[in-house]
């Protein structure tokens, strides 16, 4: 295993066109800082870097929609998203800007090396511009009639009233939306990197060289390169972005996608003049973290710029994770269904390890997964604080009550083996959290933590210290215990030890609980720091595990709940908030919606006589396995097994779902369709869909039935 000498942790660098929610935290940035937070207990030499996105039509979008410059909107975004990062505890060591003038001079820099060494093709391709604007738009700026349903506002990229996804070219009569003129076509030059020339390094890099990378990682990798790349241009028209460093370039920019990624790396120059280390040395490991829709970019697209600047460490690992749903439905920014982490911590102050605890444990790390308010509720009541919450104060106020606020002393002659076996926990505690921290499972790295937890719950009702105090009471007041008359006075040094023990044994659980937990629960760690009057060293990796962690004698403070219930009604009002802000988004995009007619259904086809409908053979079909087809944006290949055989089938379904996504599902297939190549592919039937206003929806029986069935 190679070993390194620092590491270099980035975190996605999000658009500044608006807040953060809670989907943004749980699908790169939390997994990065509890990363980041091991390592620091570690003493690696790390640096954690992230910052925003300031360019790309996303702001030029949002700037028209708020009638202020581009400028003013990445001004407001970036400081209500690094507020936001910094209340959550995301502790990056540098939250940089892509507007900064370092990162354009790093950028333009980047982009002359590679075109020096002839790595760009120069082509001239047609592309839609605005002759009253004099620009050239990108495809949210052009307008025109939709060819699927009819309506004259659909827009380059999508049509709004069916949903269809669109390109500029199938409008008909397309026309600015910034200034309402015809557009025309106009030929335009831009630099392209032919990603195809770095398909063998890339498949040896990634396919032969990088196995242990995530399924959800590898396998998206290992597609694309089975599909084939292609030359993507590096530049676009714009007068938003970095300049194009080039005499012949005037009212071009580097392609957002290009200049994105450096902004990992004129981050770190601004961070530190060391920089280089952490870029250009092989003893560094890089570590991106992402969401989904992201992998591409950052395992195909910067490798490839890297390997051909030249001089760049790579990617050891991109722990992508997938997407996290809120109450049932799809976080959608338009429709204002998110939970926006600003809005939470005004809601819930001081609760900010509660929302780190429950995305955390509900991380969407191999699947998509769903936060609810009432999981919310119930994993803070049931988890925190009556398991995690409830062990530390119980330790504290019996130790308090029992042993007059200070450490008491081990007394091994009264040790037992229920005692040895919990120490052996704190050591095997350490090992699991680690190797599962050490491997991206933080899921379950945080599981173990909690059952540390309850397992000291476990050894304090075992050992009932309570009672255990209430039988010497009894005894030095020359009673015996009616409950436990096997007591007598000669065993009040034993019992006196019993308390003792056990009690010392929960407090350096608890100590042990704030170094586990720190890395997932920074602000709860440095709570019971305070109780335990330790120094924030303690939080050092090298002390987890330890039984000596709280010195005997020593003093400590009250306790303290670190913890509290959330209420059914605070639950009802998220909920509730949640819809409102659904309804506010509607009611603001309907107003602002020209009238249109609800597009009519399709006509009735002709008449046909029962021996047609005959002659079909529909037999139902299950999906096993589903890629895009190479240079095709529209059609998938799929592999339907329908009980006598496996078919290959090619469908125009890719704008509408994710291969991943329909593995497994059941399908209705028209079997006895004549073969036909699509893409030189043939295809062995075709898979029946319903379309509702643009939205395809499979034809399938309501539950599972034998591969094969027929359907009359």
């Amino acid at each position: 295993m190679a070993k390194f000498n620092r590491y270099l942790i980035t975190a996605a660098l999000p658009y500044a066109n608006g807040p953060v929610h809670i989907g943004h935290l749980a699908g790169c940035y939390l997994p990065a800082d509890i990363y980041v937070r091991y390592l620091r207990a570690k003493k690696a030499d790390v640096k954690f870097v992230c910052g925003t996105d300031e360019h790309g039509v996303p702001i030029t979008i949002k700037a028209m929609k708020e009638g202020v410059s581009p400028q003013d909107v990445v001004d407001k975004y970036h400081k209500i998203i690094g507020d936001s990062f910094a209340a959550m505890g995301i502790s990056f060591d540098i939250f940089a800007r892509t507007s900064a003038p370092i990162h354009h001079q790093t950028s333009q820099d980047f982009f002359l090396k590679m075109y020096n060494d002839g790595l760009f093709e120069e082509k001239e391709s047609e592309q839609f511009f605005d002759p009253e604007k004099e620009m050239f738009l990108a495809d949210r700026y052009i307008i025109g009639t939709c060819p699927n349903c009819g309506n004259d506002k659909a827009y380059g990229d999508q049509c709004e009233r069916c949903g269809r996804t669109l390109s500029p070219d199938e409008l008909i009569n397309p026309h600015s939306a910034l200034s309402n003129a015809p557009l025309v076509k106009k030929k335009t030059k831009h630099w392209y990197m032919p990603l195809q020339n770095y398909e063998p390094w890339l498949k040896e890099y990634i396919i032969d060289g990088h196995k242990e990378w995530k399924n959800n990682v590898y396998g998206q990798c290992k597609s694309w390169l089975d599909s084939g790349l292609q030359s993507r241009a590096m530049t676009r028209d714009s007068n938003w972005g970095i300049k194009v460093p080039l005499p012949d370039a005037e009212g071009k920019v580097l392609y957002v996608w290009f200049d994105a990624p450096i902004g990992y790396i004129s981050a770190t120059k601004e961070l530190t003049d060391n920089w280089a280390d952490y870029w250009c040395k092989d003893d560094t490991k890089l570590v991106h973290f992402i969401g989904k829709d992201n992998i591409v970019f950052h395992c195909i697209i910067f490798p490839a710029m890297l390997k051909a600047h030249g001089g760049f460490v790579l990617p050891d690992n991109v722990p992508a994770n997938e997407f996290l749903n809120i109450e049932g439905e799809k976080v959608s920014t338009s429709r204002n269904w998110a939970v926006w982490v600003n809005d939470y911590i005004e809601d819930f102050p001081d609760q900010q390890d509660v929302l780190r605890y429950v995305l955390c444990a509900t991380a969407p790390e191999t699947k998509d997964n769903d936060f609810t308010w009432k999981d919310f509720q119930d994993r803070n009541n049931s988890e925190l604080v009556a398991v995690f919450g409830n062990f530390v104060n119980r330790a504290m106020v019996l130790m308090h009550k029992l042993c007059g606020g200070k450490v008491p002393p081990l007394h091994p002659e009264f040790m037992n083996d229920g005692d040895t076996e919990i120490l052996k926990e704190f050591g095997l505690a350490k090992e699991k959290i680690e190797t599962s921290l050490e491997t991206y499972r933080f899921r379950e790295a945080l599981s173990e933590v909690i059952e540390f937890a309850r397992k000291g719950n476990q050894y304090l009702q075992k050992n009932e210290p309570w009672i255990l105090a209430s039988v010497l009471e009894k005894l030095k007041s020359g009673e015996q215990h009616a409950k436990y008359p096997q007591y007598e006075e000669k065993d009040i040094a034993f019992l006196q030890g019993r308390i003792d023990i056990c009690l010392h044994i929960a407090l350096q659980m608890t100590a042990n609980l704030a170094i586990f937990s720190h890395p997932f629960l920074p602000f709860t760690a440095k709570k019971i720091c305070h109780m335990l009057k330790v120094v924030d060293r303690m939080l050092d990796w090298e002390n987890a595990g330890s039984d000596k962690l709280v010195n005997v004698g020593y003093s400590l403070r009250p306790p303290e709940l670190l913890f509290k219930q959330v209420e059914n009604e605070q639950v009802t009002a998220q909920v509730e908030k949640l819809h409102a802000g659904l309804k506010q988004a509607m009611d603001a995009a309907a107003a602002a919606a020209p009238a249109v007619e609800e597009a009519p259904p399709a006509p009735a086809k002709p008449e046909i006589q029962y021996d047609d409908f005959a002659k079909l053979d529909l037999r139902v079909g299950t999906i096993l396995q589903a890629e895009k087809v190479a240079k095709a944006d529209k059609l998938l290949k799929l592999l339907v097994d329908i009980g006598t055989e496996q078919r290959t089938v090619v469908s125009g379904i890719a704008m509408h779902f994710n291969p991943e996504d329909i593995v497994g599902k059941q399908v209705t297939l028209v079997a006895n369709l004549a073969p036909r190549k699509m893409r030189g592919i043939e295809s062995q039937g075709m898979i029946l869909m319903a379309e509702d206003k643009g939205k395809l929806v499979f034809v399938n029986p309501a539950e599972a039935i034998t591969p094969g069935s027929g359907v009359s």
